[in-house]
């Protein structure tokens, strides 16, 4: 089933390798390890706000920086919280900042 705000536009598979399994597990909680693997903005993301310094190193080895870049140029909403959100675009010398993407409701 597709979310109705198509968060899963433009993913692709990311490597199921045992550590990005591990990640996926720990910060993907409800979903299996492989299925979070396959929505890689959501996995990025969840990466990006609540992973540790050794996870987002691993997955920036794994998929390239600009798989990052791309997750916050467009992020799932909902994910992200102020200081990651404020963190990341700083580190990509991103100016302004943009707000928050925040979730759609009917």
């Amino acid at each position: 089933m597709q979310p109705a705000d198509d968060s899963r536009a433009g993913d692709v598979c990311v490597p199921k390798t045992p550590e990005l399994l591990s990640i996926a597990r720990r910060l993907v909680w409800w979903l299996p390890p492989k299925e979070a693997l396959g929505e890689q903005r959501l996995f990025l993301a969840r990466v990006m706000t609540l992973g540790t310094w050794d996870d987002v190193e691993t997955v920036r080895a794994g998929l390239g920086e600009d798989a990052l870049r791309e997750t916050l140029n467009a992020p799932p909403a909902g994910i992200f919280d102020a200081p990651s959100w404020h963190y990341w675009h700083r580190r990509f010398g991103c100016d302004p900042i943009p707000p928050l993407p925040k979730r759609k409701l009917p």
